[in-house]
């Protein structure tokens, strides 16, 4: 069994500093025969992605292996830290603890590494906190770490429209900034559905050891229409003239759903866009004043006539 673990780690290191080298010479330099390379091979590739292109064309990993050779999951990482108790004292040759210390020291060295950027992007990455709270966590860090590892989180979260905390346990897919905040989109095990949860909204998160796949979904398809973050279930298609003073400032928008624009003769823009949510698009109209005019849809129109009537009766008091 020693033989056998020494023998893989000597193969591993040769393919890494020979790509190419071939079944026959990994054969003379760990003094076996070629059909217990192939054996062994065989196991790499349970953990390691080797691969040939054809008879004699030799033996390399794909990817990045080469670069991050040891990026061991939890799990496997502590089923190797064991592997020297399993192991009989007296039989193990000389050099293999001087080279299992090397092992775990690189699988240190890199968690600690991918920790540390993790960190560090948490800290660059400045959120505000709800008014109501005066102090509140950063979740970025372990939510951004969960999705990289593709790992699912625990989490306790604050349901705003219901007031109330739930326990929940989410496939974290993709991380979205919006309006200066910050929205987890994944699935939720317990709504059985995909689910957008606004991050300062956490209460606690914790990242659990089960590893989630996210199938066919897809982030374009699933946010298409959809002006910011909420999705609504009816689209409907705007027509916007925006004044010559504020044309150019729209064009540079950085929009996640593609308007068409046209210039008018007197310098003044249109543009026209199909969203899913009326209300999200009409906010973001607001914020120009007079300077945008709702053209189309009339509902849209005279909705927000409405609304600016009753601001008018406020304001007159």
């Amino acid at each position: 069994m020693t033989d056998k673990v020494i023998r893989i780690f000597k193969i591993i290191n040769a393919i890494q500093s020979n790509p190419g080298i071939t079944a026959s010479a990994l054969a003379i330099r760990c003094d076996v025969n070629i059909r217990t390379v192939y054996r062994d091979l065989e196991i790499i590739s349970h953990f390691a992605p080797v691969t040939n292109e054809g008879r004699g064309t030799g033996y390399k990993f794909l990817g990045k292996f080469f670069l991050y050779p040891l990026d061991f999951s939890e799990q496997e990482a502590l089923a190797f830290s064991l592997l020297p108790s399993f192991l009989n004292q007296d039989k193990i040759p000389p050099g293999f603890h001087t080279a299992y210390d090397k092992v775990m020291g690189t699988h240190l060295k890199e968690k600690s590494k991918q920790n540390g950027i993790l960190e560090n992007i948490a800290d660059i990455i400045q959120m505000g906190k709800p008014a109501y709270r005066k102090k509140s966590r950063n979740f970025l860090q372990p939510i951004i770490g969960a999705i990289l590892e593709q790992r699912s989180i625990r989490a306790i979260y604050h349901s705003q429209s219901r007031n109330a905390l739930t326990q929940r346990e989410i496939d974290p897919y993709y991380l979205i900034p919006r309006d200066q905040r910050f929205y987890l989109i994944g699935y939720c095990h317990l709504k059985q559905a995909i689910r957008t949860f606004r991050i300062s909204r956490f209460q606690e998160v914790e990242v659990t050891d089960r590893s989630f796949d996210k199938g066919n979904f897809n982030i374009k398809k699933y946010l298409k229409n959809t002006w910011s973050i909420d999705r609504g279930n009816k689209n409907i298609k705007f027509r916007v003239r925006f004044h010559p003073e504020i044309a150019r400032y729209i064009k540079e928008e950085e929009l996640f759903v593609h308007p068409w624009m046209s210039d008018e003769n007197d310098g003044s823009l249109l543009f026209e866009v199909t969203v899913n949510n009326e209300k999200e698009f009409t906010k973001w109209i607001l914020q120009y004043g007079p300077n945008a005019e709702i053209l189309e849809p009339a509902s849209a129109r005279e909705g927000l006539k409405v609304q600016l009537e009753q601001w008018m009766r406020l304001y007159q008091k």
